[in-house]
């Protein structure tokens, strides 16, 4: 096909465009503004070494997925639910809480999914407080020059996870180009054989129409 074969296309065929687009990314949004909305609050606990020791800092890049570990554990979820009075179960906490450990920043993650965001930063921070009252329970025990510290790097602020309506309309409005795509080809191959205008006589038996018999009307 050439360019002037699809120009042609678009000129017949925009509106079916136009339309699925609009009925596809219209239900989009209107699907993304009847969901529950959905707030994530992240807590970031910061890993530090009490000295710049190459060897301690690797040591505690090793221990930081340990540390992680012993956070995401029913029994600290259980801490939590009783400081806060959470109406759950320590598993049904654990199901809404994630934890990362990157050790590029010596930086634990807890990252909290709740309907309520409020009650998600409160219960990220709970949770970081446990981390950090931990590690100063464990440097108690050892020298002032091999502890590792962990504080929080900021207060956990709670951002609307889901639903994200731009990104759910956009998603949309890509849907229904597919359709409306799918949709002209399937009308232009309904009429692949149908001979309108010289044009498509010509690029039909790739010969060159000569003259044509004018219309009566």
């Amino acid at each position: 096909m050439e360019l002037a074969d699809y120009t042609r296309i678009l000129r017949k065929r925009w509106w079916i465009i136009v339309v699925a687009v609009l009925l596809t990314a219209g239900s989009a949004f209107a699907f993304s503004k009847l969901q529950h909305p959905r707030y994530e609050a992240i807590a970031e606990v910061v890993i530090e070494p009490a000295r710049p020791d190459w060897g301690l800092a690797q040591s505690a890049k090793m221990l930081l997925r340990t540390y992680m570990t012993v956070a995401d554990s029913n029994g600290w979820a259980q801490e939590v639910i009783d400081r806060l009075e959470l109406p759950m179960t320590p598993d049904q906490l654990r199901s809404r809480a994630h934890f990362a450990a990157e050790d590029d920043r010596m930086v634990i993650k807890i990252q909290i999914e709740d309907y309520d965001g409020e009650q998600a930063n409160r219960i990220a921070k709970a949770w970081a407080d446990l981390l950090i009252n931990w590690r100063e329970e464990q440097n108690a025990k050892q020298r002032k020059e091999d502890r590792v510290y962990a504080y929080l790097r900021d207060e956990p602020r709670y951002i609307q996870s889901w639903p994200k309506t731009k990104i759910v309309t956009a998603a949309g409005g890509i849907f229904g180009l597919v359709i409306a795509g799918v949709v002209i080809l399937f009308l232009e191959w309904l009429e692949a054989g149908i001979v309108r205008t010289p044009q498509d006589l010509e690029r039909q038996l790739n010969l060159v129409v000569m003259a044509a018999i004018p219309s009566t009307d």
